[in-house]
């Protein structure tokens, strides 16, 4: 059964014209058709509704048939929608359509033959662009969804452990439990500095292996209690609290770091050694409490260092340094 609530625009400059098309689809029981007599008033009319048919004369003043598919394709894009274009014509040539289909018109009705050929054309028209705009609902949807899960996502889907986002969120809660509670936040930052050559080396496939790897290596060697995060493509992230500050020191991750360097892991494509270069930075609750930023920035700053050196390093936020 057709859809007669069909939203359909006629943009002929012959007011004769469309008003035989405008007729003979209100005829056929189309109820809402609607008439512009030139392309710009048409644009307007579509800006303020979209339509799903438009049936307009190839030959027109001020903007032909053709200049109006192109501004009608620029407006679905913007309105994520889909216009099926007809065109009246007497062009009949081969080359004349070629150009029009390149164009983004859809279909053609001779005027020779209008009257039989009009509503089974639209008829299809139907179909098509019923098929394309409800595909498009579906993709924007998706979309959403897809953003929506991104947004609330807390998990690193490579390596399974958690992400910068959830990493963030604990080492706040972190820090206001410290201002609270008293005693130490620690911010172990662990990057990987052969990261580059390795990829240089290896497929993606390998590297995965070994993200994966180094994840489950890092997670043998942290305490039950502490979280570990991978914050980036080679950077993973120890987030831990001391309630005597005295034991917050490079020593009591030390295990972690040795751990990481010592031993190669296992992939398909052999043995492969990663140099890891590892900071603490750690916030003392006597001597203020510090901002996210302060404490990525300082573990940064130090990780470079680590690199440097080659040495596990231990650094202080700066508070209030991004203020």
């Amino acid at each position: 059964m057709p859809n007669l609530d069909l939203p359909i625009l006629v943009v002929d400059d012959a007011k004769f014209s469309s008003m035989v098309v405008g007729r003979t689809l209100r005829n056929a029981g189309y109820r809402d058709v609607r008439i512009a007599n030139n392309a710009p008033a048409a644009l307007k009319l579509m800006e303020q509704r979209a339509v799903s048919v438009l049936i307009a004369d190839w030959l027109m003043p001020e903007m032909d048939g053709l200049q109006l598919t192109d501004k009608v394709r620029q407006l679905d894009e913007q309105t994520n929608h889909y216009t099926y274009v007809i065109l009246l014509t007497a062009r009949e040539s081969v080359e004349a359509l070629a150009l029009a289909f390149d164009r983004g018109v859809d279909d053609f009705i001779y005027k020779s033959d209008m009257t039989k050929q009009l509503i089974p054309r639209v008829f299809a028209a139907d179909r098509m662009a019923d098929r394309q705009n409800t595909l498009l609902r579906a993709n924007a949807l998706l979309i959403d969804n897809n953003r929506e899960l991104e947004s609330s996502n807390v998990i690193d889907l490579e390596t399974g452990l958690c992400n910068n986002r959830y990493g963030r969120d604990r080492l706040t809660k972190m820090l206001r439990h410290a201002e609270s509670r008293g005693g130490t936040s620690a911010y172990v930052l662990c990057g990987i500095r052969n990261w580059q050559d390795l990829k240089r080396k290896h497929p993606p496939t390998v590297m995965s292996e070994l993200a994966v790897g180094i994840a489950r290596r890092l997670s043998t060697l942290i305490r039950p209690i502490d979280v570990l995060c991978r914050v980036g493509d080679n950077q993973f992230a120890l987030i831990a609290y001391f309630p005597n500050s005295d034991h917050c020191t490079t020593t009591a991750f030390r295990r972690v770091f040795d751990g990481i360097n010592h031993k190669a892991l296992k992939t398909t494509a052999g043995y492969i050694s990663v140099e890891a270069g590892m900071v603490l930075c750690k916030a003392d609750a006597q001597n203020g409490t510090p901002s996210i930023r302060d404490m990525e920035q300082a573990a940064v700053h130090g990780l470079v260092d680590a690199y440097e050196t080659r040495r596990f390093t231990e650094t202080v936020p700066e508070i209030g340094a991004n203020a």
